[in-house]
């Protein structure tokens, strides 16, 4: 498992940072990202900074796929090009990735979204039964007739792509782990040690923009804010369903792991800060960067 900690940001690294945060969505499907954009502008109070305006998405198919006990939405920009899944975070579903769909349908790629069981526009089925995200994710590839794709997860969508690296490797080209603590079981003293000392008891209850959001993002882009929230209202209509995994998620088996591997943080991420990606293994949540 190749494991590239982020290097010194560039001088433009605000910008960038305004760019992927900026009313990150596909609300309402892919063709409501203007309308939300527009009228969470005009609601807003203005920015400190201006906004890059959302980028014109990229044309995309929109279904369902059977999976044990339910159906779940997605989303396909389709053609010819590697195919990449977008894989969410607990706050957030398949509608999340209004920034990312056009960049990379534009640089050839073949884009996908999908929102979990009980995610936006997906169904719940039974919450004794909630399945098993690996195969939920299969049964998608294999109605989409994908053999290999690119999986690129944010925060708890990385505990179901290790999972799925694990269970598929051979269906899996590339893994980018976005923000995650990556589920490593709590058996692991260390990382669960870590884990407290980053995230104490009362930090699950703090609001959720408050835990994943930059602070300058809160308080210099009151409409990007509104937006994400609204974003995140939507995710979950109902009870939150979480998935099974089929392996408990250990050092050893993240390290067998052999797929070409990206891990990012940002740097005002609460969760997993960015300098833990040059802590030495098993003394932090994410590993000591090697190659």
């Amino acid at each position: 498992m190749t494991i590239e900690a982020p290097t010194t940001e560039p001088e433009n690294h605000g910008l960038r940072r305004r760019e992927l945060f900026k009313m990150a969505a596909l609300a309402g499907g892919v063709a409501g990202v203007a309308a939300l954009a527009t009228t969470t502008a005009a609601a807003a109070p203005a920015p400190v900074w201006v906004p890059a305006e959302m980028p014109l998405q990229a044309p995309a198919t929109e279904g369902m796929v059977d999976v044990l006990g339910a159906k779940l939405w997605y989303w396909d920009t389709g053609g010819s090009g590697p195919a990449v899944v977008f894989m969410h975070a607990g706050t957030q579903s398949g509608a999340g990735w209004g920034c990312q769909q056009p960049v990379f349908a534009a640089a050839g790629f073949r884009a996908i979204g999908y929102s979990r069981r009980g995610y936006f526009r997906s169904e719940a089925g039974n919450p004794a039964e909630p399945g098993l995200a690996s195969e939920d994710l299969n049964h998608l590839l294999n109605h989409l007739k994908l053999d290999k794709v690119h999986l690129v997860a944010l925060a708890h969508g990385g505990f179901f792509a290790l999972d799925f690296a694990l269970v598929y490797p051979q269906k899996v080209r590339s893994l980018t782990i976005a923000s995650s603590y990556m589920g490593i079981e709590a058996s692991e003293k260390d990382y669960a040690e870590a884990n407290a000392r980053l995230r104490p008891k009362q930090f699950g209850a703090l609001p959720s923009e408050f835990k994943e959001l930059h602070p300058s993002y809160r308080a210099g882009n009151p409409a990007g804010l509104d937006a994400w929230m609204k974003l995140e209202h939507a995710a979950i209509s109902g009870v939150r369903i979480n998935p099974k995994r089929v392996h408990p998620l250990t050092w050893a088996r993240l390290e067998s792991i052999k797929h070409p591997t990206l891990l990012v943080t940002g740097d005002g991420d609460l969760y997993t800060p960015r300098r833990c990606c040059a802590c030495r293994p098993r003394t932090c949540p994410m590993p000591k960067s090697r190659s």
